[in-house]
């Protein structure tokens, strides 16, 4: 099996959107002799399944403010969050014969539960369609695809999860989603640290990839694995399609075509306001303003200001750039409306 880094002039590279290009052009134009490992590691960030909507599965706000960033897979599967204290690992494996694991984790999951095991990890079980568990709790999903006759597969391991962040960050403002509701983190998710061996318990996240990939790559020293290292070459293309796909706001966003979106609130000194949205490809396609409120110009005029914009907050301040929101809706102004419409919370809203 060769070894992939994601090392780039010396230095690891932990942006998720060009950890995510590296995986996508290696998988369609590096084809060697043998399987292929990439392990990654990235800076704060939530990985979205293919076939998701973004605004129904994060805390948008939450990771704006604290620089969390979000990508989409091409790969189905849930939301997951990734961040600077726990590895994972991205395959490439011939779609023949004996490494056919196509659909079946079980079988993607059995070298790295055996290298766990030899860690002192007790209670680990492929359960579900696509998680590892410890004693019942997850400490692993997996997603796959097939590209190219081979099969495109990877999960991550939580050494050291950070339940208040991931809690938070994968629950999406319920003002705006009533009906997707997200259990406590902590009763569903496990830490893989407590449950090693006395001698690694205090093993860093580094040192613990570089046990897991001697075991997986039968090495005694990880300078003895075979590699494919990424050319300039490599490397030009892999920016471009970090570019145009995985730091591409429209990929990201506006993947999912269309679908409804609303919030209500109630403002001191401005009363009850509804907006309700549909959005087309992350753009406002349709809005309807609706509440209690006063203002001295029709709401419509304010409604047709928001026609097309991107749901985010730079583009929505672009298009009330020349707006009085105060005029539409008494009390209310263009960044209050915008903050509103975003679900972000306010000292001066109240419920």
């Amino acid at each position: 099996m060769y070894l992939i880094e994601p090392i780039r002039n010396g230095e690891w590279v932990y942006d998720q959107g060009t950890t995510m290009a590296i995986q996508a052009y290696v998988r369609d134009n590096i084809f060697l002799d043998d399987k292929i490992i990439f392990p990654y590691m990235v800076n704060p960030s939530v990985q979205i399944g293919l076939n998701q909507n973004a605004y129904e599965e994060v805390n948008q706000p939450y990771m704006d403010e604290h620089n969390i960033g979000l990508v989409r897979r091409e790969t189905g599967g849930g939301a997951v969050y990734l961040d600077d204290k726990n590895m994972s690992f991205c395959y490439l494996v011939p779609n023949d014969g004996d490494t056919n694991i196509f659909g079946q984790y079980d079988k993607l999951y059995a070298p790295i539960i055996r290298v766990l095991e030899k860690m002192g990890v007790e209670g680990l079980e492929q359960k579900g369609r696509n998680d590892l568990t410890l004693n019942d709790k997850k400490i692993s999903g997996a997603a796959m695809t097939i590209v190219h006759d081979r099969v495109y597969a990877g999960y991550s391991l939580l050494l050291d999860p950070d339940y208040e962040v991931m809690n938070t960050v994968l629950k999406p403002n319920q003002k705006k989603i009533s009906s997707h509701g997200v259990k406590s983190v902590r009763q569903r998710v496990g830490t893989l640290r407590d449950a090693l061996d006395p001698e690694y318990q205090d093993i860093s996240v580094w040192k613990f990839t570089e046990f897991i990939l001697k075991e997986l790559l039968e090495v005694d020293d990880l300078d003895d694995a075979k590699r494919y290292v990424l050319t300039d070459e490599d490397w030009q293309a892999i920016d471009e399609i970090a570019s145009n796909m995985y730091n591409n706001w429209d990929w990201t966003y506006g993947h999912f075509e269309t679908f409804d979106y609303q919030v209500q609130q109630r403002f001191d000194g401005v009363g009850t306001l509804h907006i309700g949205l549909t959005i087309t490809h992350a753009r406002i396609e349709a809005i309807q303003i609706n509440g209690d409120f006063f203002g001295v110009k029709p709401k419509a005029e304010l409604e047709d200001k928001l026609i097309g914009t991107k749901l985010e907050a730079s583009a929505l301040r672009e298009a009330l750039a020349d707006t009085t929101v105060d005029e539409y809706i008494s009390g209310l102004d263009a960044e209050d409306l915008i903050r509103f419409i975003l679900a972000i919370p306010s000292q001066e809203s109240e419920e």
